[in-house]
């Protein structure tokens, strides 16, 4: 090996790591950031990552610290207004309410062994937990899951025979910027926590995706052939505008 390869590779091995987080003041108190360095990504972009809450800013390739802290202070309002409008956490544990269809349920754990059950008791319904106290969060998540998928994908498969295209694979996730996805190859992606939604905003998620197997845009054609098989999308859509972020509040700290 050269001098000049041995020292490229030497200076490759001293490259300091980059920082995956900085902190920006807002209203007297320190805010951690987190830092996504991305070489795909074209500028920067700040937005709150999910049931984290917390601030992401990505950087994009040949970006700098120095350029994602003038461009974090130069959003420092836009940042503080969108934590101040978060609605409150909502943790899952013993005594808590959680939503399942649009309709809150109160959780309540009980020893024993079996699933995770809906029930009704003088009124309140309620998600029956069995199981170590500590594994609740667990096997609730796990349960809306379960919900979430047998929901979504029927929704999907009556969508599809509708409008007379094919779906592949139907995926669940916890994506933070999107309620879903379709590809052009027929797979849609969901994010689980529609379950806590309305069945009719579960229901337009669906149509929205399964109408991209027609159109994969947003132009009229496409809003037309969302309205046909959904003709309740916009008060859906409006729902979405306005408690979405509650959906991602369950199970933040």
């Amino acid at each position: 090996m050269g001098f000049l390869s041995r020292l490229t590779q030497a200076s490759k091995r001293a490259a300091p790591a980059k920082p995956d987080h900085c902190h920006v003041e807002i209203d007297g108190a320190p805010v951690r950031v987190a830092l996504l360095w991305n070489d795909r990504a074209l500028r920067y972009t700040l937005r709150l990552r999910g049931s984290v809450r917390e601030p992401v800013v990505t950087i994009p390739a040949r970006g700098k610290l120095a350029e994602a802290r003038d461009f974090l202070e130069r959003h420092r309002g836009w940042l503080r207004a969108r934590l101040a409008a978060l609605p409150a956490a909502t943790p899952i544990v013993d005594g808590g309410w959680i939503p399942l269809r649009g309709e809150p349920h109160r959780i309540v754990h009980h020893a024993g062994r079996g699933l995770v059950r809906i029930d009704q008791h003088e009124g309140e319904r309620r998600l029956l937990v069995t199981g170590s106290v500590e594994h609740l969060p667990r096997r609730v998540t796990d349960f809306l899951k379960r919900e979430a998928r047998r929901d979504l994908e029927a929704a999907t498969a009556r969508h599809a025979a509708t409008l007379g295209v094919k779906v592949k694979t139907v995926r669940l996730g916890d994506p933070t910027s999107r309620w879903g996805s379709c590809s052009s190859t027929g797979t849609i992606a969901y994010s689980w926590r529609m379950i806590m939604a309305p069945p009719a905003v579960l229901d337009y998620l669906a149509a929205h995706e399964v109408a991209h197997l027609r159109e994969m845009n947003h132009s009229d054609r496409f809003w037309r052939h969302v309205a046909a098989i959904c003709p309740g999308m916009d008060e859906a859509k409006a729902w979405l505008n306005r408690h979405g972020a509650s959906l991602h509040a369950v199970g933040a700290d």
